[in-house]
């Protein structure tokens, strides 16, 4: 990481969890690329189980479902995006990109003005 490098990790807040952030975000793409949330955990080196808690938090935490999933065989099994889903990711997105802006701005360079490039030792 480069001296002064800003890293925002945006959070949405539910109770005493998190309804969105930057791995949920990845997840929800994941699972509209692969079609199934078990694929989608696989992909993103996740287990099944922890794949799909974070989906049901998700859903939980949100009005409507992001996530929809079909279990059994056919054509119509796996998970897929619902409108609200795609409109979350979306926003998400889109705040992630308005965030990373702040790292050009005159307050971010004043701040790394004063930076040290390591820390100082601790002092007795």
């Amino acid at each position: 990481m480069r001296l002064g490098a800003l890293k925002l990790k945006l959070q949405l807040v539910c109770g005493d969890g998190f309804a969105m952030g930057p791995g949920k975000a990845d997840l929800l793409e994941a699972i509209d690329r692969e079609g199934s949330i078990s694929a989608a955990g696989r992909a993103l080196g996740m287990s099944y189980r922890r794949t799909w808690l974070l989906v049901d938090e998700m859903n939980r935490c949100f009005r409507e479902r992001l996530v929809e999933a079909s279990a059994g065989g056919g054509q119509n099994r796996g998970a897929r995006l619902t409108a609200d889903g795609r409109a979350v990711l979306a926003a998400y997105r889109t705040l992630e990109a308005e965030a990373a802006v702040i790292a050009d701005s005159d307050a971010y360079r004043a701040l790394t003005r004063t930076l040290l490039d390591t820390p100082q030792p601790a002092r007795p």
